[in-house]
């Protein structure tokens, strides 16, 4: 009778388990529906209000796809559309920026800067708010016509700094033994393998590029604030902002207030009576779907294929946060076999990878460059395998802060034979039908004839990229190669050595391609790929079997900020053959 009852209690459990599941999914659907279908009505004599506390991305990922929305993002895309149609909708009268800590590259950062920019020609507002002004806020902020500090607040101005983690302690305690092959002074990617602080000349080149950076992003801000730019410096370097106070007093912020009184600001600017709450509308409620063809001309059947390249290059179909080959190379031959696409631009967010997948994408761009236009725009970061895929096109296309070049490549295989006999007491023995037949084996040494025919390996590599990299960049391999051994430059840097042809963003990239094809400003559409996942699609993936996915969002949330140096590790054991890929993981704070 007892497994009676438990059998019975099991079914009603599984019962009502499966009506919730079943509601969830339908209220997911059914909103799905809604957001495609009916995008919320803006009310007349509002502002568009821009928190952007989510990581920017070229495309983004909708939060209500996310349980937790721990992977969600905003599309750098949706972003500048919405800010565009802003400055032509009457309803719209201002924007809000309503800042603390933004999650983006500064090259993304510095294309809404300029669509904000943009957007003040219209005659329109632009106030900015903070609570806590991270530096990358107040680039962003330092455009609005009004910058509003908390009393309370803080505001960070102390220059840009990258830090990295260096293993070769953890590897020698552990028993793991790192076989380095790379190419060039400046190919400092490994360096965290088997150093334990940065080489010189990996110091050097990191001063050199986050120098150029921060001289642009000081430029800038100075221009927007009406401060001499060595003055601005002066106050950066000595960090003379400890408060909210020094902040106004070095005229960083024009006034510190509480949001009420942004609000009060709002209702003089919209003429709304104070007992009235100004219409703020939310990007999320006032942006529309990313669509897979975005009209630039009403009725024209001429098509520029924009390729949105982002993450790591790795080779196969890859993911949704990488740049698997096959994936990649399709969507180029498909831009490139469509009549009605007449020109590609090849948009890059990428540190680089793997040095075959690099190859497989390069090709692609060079079959497409011989029948159309094929431009080059580069995001945050274009560098090594991301510079490889690029240096095939027609004209390269990059931010003064972009990082780019890291021409260079390197191999990885660690000996854990100590760590399997020494700490797990397991030992490896083998059979093989040649001397090499184990090779690459991480459970012994290898031999001096090993090393040299690996070495050989990533020299041919080398000789390769450089060679096909000068033939795009049209110099002297000789020449090329001084710019290469993987050193790694800003996009100024790189405008002043020929890496890059033009300094501008996704929209000039666009309009040249579309000078190449001869095409009016209103003669095309701009067709996205690849084609992301459908909304449907996305509600049937996270309840479908990914297992990765699930295990990413978990470990982030239990190791929080240990977690770049676990995926690092991660990406050290899933290395496959020789990469091609920026030093160490870059990230400018």
């Amino acid at each position: 009778m007892r497994q009676f009852f438990k059998f019975v209690l099991a079914t009603v459990v599984g019962l009502v388990a499966f009506s919730f599941l079943g509601f969830v999914v339908l209220a997911l659907v059914v909103g799905a529906a809604k957001s495609a279908g009916d995008q919320k009505e803006t009310a007349a004599n509002s502002v568009l209000e821009l928190k952007l506390n989510e990581p920017l991305t070229e495309r983004g990922r909708d939060s209500k796809f996310s349980f937790g929305g721990n992977d969600a993002s905003t599309g750098l895309v949706n972003l500048k559309e919405a800010i565009g149609r802003a400055k032509g909708d009457g309803d719209i009268k201002g924007i809000l920026l309503n800042l603390d800590i933004v999650q983006g590259g500064l090259a993304s950062l510095e294309e809404v800067r300029d669509a904000l920019l943009d957007f003040k020609k219209s005659g329109k507002f632009v106030v900015a708010y903070h609570e806590v002004c991270s530096e990358k806020s107040l680039y962003l902020s330092s455009v609005a016509d009004q910058i509003y500090l908390h009393p309370q607040g803080t505001l960070e101005f102390n220059g840009l700094s990258t830090e990295v983690l260096f293993y070769k302690r953890l590897f020698e305690k552990a028993g793991i033994e790192p076989y380095i092959f790379r190419v060039g002074s400046f190919k400092s990617a490994v360096e965290p393998f088997f150093r334990e602080n940065f080489s010189d000349s990996a110091r050097y080149q990191t001063v050199s590029f986050l120098n150029s950076i921060n001289g642009h992003l000081i430029g800038q801000v100075a221009a927007a604030r009406g401060i001499a730019p060595a003055r601005l410096k002066v106050i950066s370097d000595s960090m003379l902002v400890h408060n909210a106070a020094d902040a106004l007093r070095l005229k960083l912020v024009t006034r510190l207030g509480y949001f009420d009184e942004v609000q009060d600001y709002l209702r003089g600017k919209l003429g709304v009576a104070k007992d009235k709450k100004p219409s703020l509308v939310s990007l999320s409620d006032y942006s529309e779907s990313e669509k897979d063809d975005e009209k630039e001309g009403a009725t024209s059947g001429n098509r520029i294929a924009v390729v949105y390249a982002e993450g790591d290059i790795v080779t196969g179909k890859g993911s949704d946060n990488n740049i698997g080959s096959t994936k990649f190379a399709e969507a180029i031959r498909k831009a490139r076999l469509d009549s009605k696409v007449k020109a590609v631009v090849l948009r890059i967010n990428s540190p680089g990878g793997s040095s075959l997948a690099s190859d497989i994408i390069y090709r692609e761009v060079l079959l497409t460059k011989k029948v159309k236009p094929i431009i080059a725009s580069m995001s945050d970061v274009a560098a090594s395998g991301g510079y490889y895929i690029a240096m095939a096109c027609d004209t390269i296309v990059a931010h003064p802060n972009s990082i780019t070049g890291s021409i260079g490549v390197f191999g990885v295989l660690p000996n854990v034979q100590k760590l399997l006999a020494d700490k797990l007491g397991i030992t490896v023995d083998r059979v093989s039908t040649g001397k090499f037949s184990d090779l690459p084996t991480i459970t012994r040494p290898l031999s001096d004839f090993e090393k040299r025919t690996l070495q050989g390996e990533v020299d041919r590599i080398y000789a390769d990229f450089t060679t096909k990299a000068a033939l795009g960049r049209g110099m002297p391999v000789a020449r090329l190669r001084r710019l290469a051994s993987g050193r790694v430059w800003s996009g100024l840097e790189a405008k002043e050595n020929g890496l890059v042809d033009v300094l501008g963003d996704y929209s000039d990239a666009l309009k040249i391609a579309a000078a190449r094809a001869k095409l009016k400003a209103d003669d095309y559409q701009v067709q996205r790929l690849p084609r992301q996942k459908s909304e449907f699609e996305n509600i049937l993936s996270m309840f479908g079997n990914d297992d990765d996915e699930a295990k990413t969002k978990a470990l982030k949330t239990e190791l929080g900020p240990l977690y770049p140096a676990y995926a690092q590790y991660q990406q050290l054991l899933q290395m496959r053959g020789v990469q091609a890929k920026l030093p160490y993981a870059l990230e400018i704070n």
